[in-house]
């Protein structure tokens, strides 16, 4: 890899967010002339703007679309689609374009203890990424080793490679996003959990989408994981261009084969990293040590330990580390019991995918759903969730697209729209409401939306979160 001479090379940096505001520090502390582009134009952003111009960063706001004079490389925020007219531009200039992780992984540092740098354990997939992630960050910490779950998860990996106490090992969340502006990635193992349709608007089609997915297994040193369940996983294995000496290795919810992971009279098994695996296999852990242990949490489980695994951690720490895990607010947690009804929130649950893997948790439901579809379409989910529901309750710009899925695959199930024209708190009191009507002593009331929730709430975790607060009020 050619080494870059930083000092005042033009560089610009797409995207006046996070993301962007931290890779224009850190370019700038590097010594490049930097300028930030940014379609939008408001009080927020111009604040940020004269923070970044008191460091020597120009930023020009209200066009995001011109190429600047002189650009030399353009580093773009994750969510800026290729089709823009920015990236248009720069192709037409010969203009390199790196996206955040790229970057990162330009700059990464060698450790004192190995001359070389932390190698990545990586993750993507289209549901479970940010839990599988956090998994196995607490799965390499029980294993002694100073490790962060960085990337798509929250914490930027740029300031992860860059942080002064250096990291051992790097648990890496990356969406389709960031792989798709990362070409020089190759981590040390990898692994893609699902694929489902999602971000098609993005991407331009499910092809796309997937072939950006695949991009995470290129180079990897070790292990490629794929999910036994999702055939397109194993596909894109197949496809990789990896080093020699890298497996295959599945992960599933049966019995293991040869270089697999999976379940045993409740254990979780290893028959990929043991000695003599044709015949041997390694217990690291149960069910019972999945927090919770819903099957897709499980499989989530299973892909954290075959990464850890790949590394080198021993069979002790991957059961400490999952028993020592809880997930994040808003994936599957129970918020209460009310009435002999168990109310859960899966608000993080925004496509089709995450909702089914949700729903085929629990039985019978009273299932909460809509918000903006971003192109989905649920016959998919409907059929395969139908013998679980016992009632509906939509809400949402989109949720007619539901309805109809439910009219066609799922007659007798009773459907009630709900806040129709309302938003917030207001909205989803009455949704919580109509659920607790619709429901019976031992029912569970999901919120597993298969939705966007913009229209309706801030995020997915401001809708999780006034969920939450109407179920408390059932009580009262």
């Amino acid at each position: 890899m050619t080494a870059i001479v930083w000092d005042g090379l033009p560089v610009t940096v797409a995207g006046l967010g996070v993301s962007g505001i931290s890779a224009a520090r850190v370019l700038r502390g590097l010594g490049a002339e930097v300028t930030v582009v940014d379609g939008g134009d408001g009080e927020g952003l111009r604040a940020r703007a004269a923070e970044l111009g008191r460091l020597g960063i120009q930023v020009r706001l209200g066009d995001g679309d011109s190429l600047p004079a002189d650009t030399r490389l353009i580093v773009t925020s994750p969510g800026w689609p290729p089709s823009s007219p920015l990236f248009l531009a720069a192709a037409e200039a010969g203009v390199e374009i790196w996206g955040d992780v790229e970057l990162a992984w330009r700059l990464r540092r060698p450790l004192p203890s190995t001359g070389e740098p932390a190698p990545w354990l990586a993750v993507t997939g289209t549901n479970g990424k940010t839990t599988t992630v956090q998994m196995l960050a607490s799965i390499l910490t029980a294993a002694g080793k100073r490790t962060a779950a960085v990337g798509n998860v929250g914490v930027s990996v740029l300031d992860a490679v860059l942080a002064e106490e250096q990291y051992d090992v790097l648990a890496v969340e990356l969406s389709s996003y960031q792989l798709h502006w990362a070409p020089s990635l190759r981590p040390h193992s990898a692994a893609v959990l699902n694929l489902a349709p999602d971000h098609l608007d993005w991407h331009g089609s499910m092809e796309a989408y997937a072939a950006d997915k695949g991009r995470i297994y290129q180079g990897n040193q070790v292990a490629c994981v794929y999910n036994l369940a999702d055939p397109a996983t194993e596909a894109l294995v197949r496809e990789a261009d990896v080093e020699e000496g890298c497996r295959a290795v599945g992960f599933g919810l049966g019995s293991p084969g040869l270089s697999q992971f999976g379940v045993v009279d409740g254990l979780l098994v290893d028959r990929a990293f043991v000695p003599d695996r044709q015949k041997n296999a390694a217990e690291i852990g149960s069910i019972a040590d999945v927090h919770p242990p819903a099957p897709h949490n499980i499989a989530n489980a299973l892909a954290a330990a075959a990464l850890a695994r790949a590394y080198g951690v021993d069979v002790k720490a991957v059961r400490d580390g999952l028993q020592a895990f809880r997930p994040d607010a808003h994936r599957i947690a129970e918020v209460a019991v009310v009435d002999e009804v168990t109310y859960i929130d899966d608000s993080k649950a925004t496509n089709t995918h995450a909702a089914a893997a949700s729903l085929a948790a629990y039985r019978p439901v009273v299932w909460i759903a809509g918000g903006l579809a971003k192109g989905a379409t649920f016959d998919e989910l409907v059929q395969g969730a139908a013998e679980r529901l016992r009632a509906a309750v939509l809400i949402g710009a989109d949720r007619e697209l539901i309805r109809e899925a439910l009219a066609r695959h799922a007659p007798d199930v009773p459907v009630i729209e709900a806040a129709t024209g309302q938003t917030g708190a207001v909205a989803m009191t009455e949704v919580v409401r109509e659920a607790a009507k619709l429901a019976r002593p031992g029912d569970t009331v999901l919120l597993a939306p298969a939705c966007a929730s913009m229209d309706m709430f801030t995020n997915y975790g401001e809708r999780g979160d006034l969920f939450a607060a109407a179920v408390q009020d059932l009580r009262k």
